[in-house]
């Protein structure tokens, strides 16, 4: 057996023929693998593909079933239609800056629209009503005719700025609630995106974690998720989700986000960066307020605090003046 393989081995015949049938092996795998590995990216393509339609009815069919429970978007009263296109209050009422402002307040779509100029036209009209029935009628101060129109003329006046006072109030609440929340929203969605979730999948997974810190928050990303899902250009749905909130933070990250996409960085180090400089603004605002607490609390203590230490401190002393005498 042995001196039969030694044959085969020094024989040259066999020695070409095993060669040629390595290279034809070669030659099949050299065409064969490149064929397969083709076939396997087309496999994860189609598998992201379906896993991309399957994110995307998810989301749809959970902001459904949320639409049901709490509607992100304001019905207005029919009347309150009705009242606006009759007098076509979007004309002479209705800005862009008030669109703009109304979404960072929270209230969204057309209906939220309808109900502020509705309110614009309603409350100037009704202060002025209000204040000609009280200066005319209950109780006019001993004024003068000019005096008393034009304290109606001011409430008329106070009704128009009302509204806008309203939403810029609730701008700054809304805005502060996510402030606050922020730093910690970029340190989850940073761990769920070096975790190897799609952005997707991370801003979906923060809207639900973030929401007990703040719940306006929470919205902006749910609904950056669903923009995500249906628009065909992903850098719309981070505009749209700055325009939303108004912050310089949720602005750098959007920047960060479209870079990377575009240009292929790493977001991961941008987001960490990001983290940072938030979780460093948050702390140089509490400092800020804590270093203006000294000069906000001198009147105070002046006027409280300083005449009981000197009834506290003299009075004793007033009391034995007195005994003596």
């Amino acid at each position: 057996m042995i001196t039969l393989i030694v044959s085969r081995i020094t024989d040259p015949q066999f020695l070409l023929a095993l060669l040629a049938a390595v290279a034809a092996a070669a030659t099949v795998l050299t065409i064969a693998i490149p064929l397969t590995e083709g076939s396997s990216l087309q496999r994860r393509m189609k598998s992201v593909a379906t896993e991309r339609d399957k994110i995307r009815a998810r989301e749809r069919e959970r902001l459904n079933r949320q639409g049901e429970r709490v509607s992100l978007r304001h019905e207005p009263k029919a009347f309150m239609r009705r009242i606006v296109e009759r007098f076509k209050l979007g004309d002479w009422l209705g800005t862009e800056n008030a669109k703009r402002q109304l979404a960072m307040a929270g209230y969204r779509g057309p209906q939220a629209e309808i109900g502020f100029l509705f309110f614009r036209l309603a409350v100037p009209v009704g202060l002025f009503l209000f204040a000609l029935f009280y200066v005319f009628v209950v109780n006019g101060f001993g004024q003068s005719f000019m005096i008393k129109v034009g304290i109606a003329i001011a409430a008329a006046y106070l009704g128009i700025k009302a509204p806008e006072i309203f939403l810029s109030n609730q701008i700054s609440k809304r805005q502060s609630s996510m402030r606050q929340a922020f730093p910690d929203a970029l340190d989850l969605l940073l761990i769920c995106v070096e975790s190897g979730m799609s952005i997707e999948h991370a801003f979906r997974k923060v809207s639900t974690e973030i929401g007990g810190q703040s719940v306006a928050l929470a919205e902006e990303f749910g609904l950056c998720t669903a923009e995500l899902s249906y628009l065909a250009e992903r850098k719309v749905a981070y505009e749209n989700l700055v325009l939303r909130t108004g912050l310089e933070g949720v602005k750098s990250l959007s920047t960060a986000l479209v870079q990377a996409e575009r240009y292929g960085t790493p977001i991961g180090t941008a987001l960490r960066t990001l983290a940072q400089e938030s979780r460093d603004q948050r702390m140089n605002a509490a400092e800020k307020k804590a270093a203006a607490l000294p000069p906000k609390l001198t009147v105070p203590m002046i006027i409280f605090f300083l005449p009981v230490l000197f009834v506290i401190i003299l009075t004793p002393a007033l009391i034995q003046v007195f005994k003596w005498k």
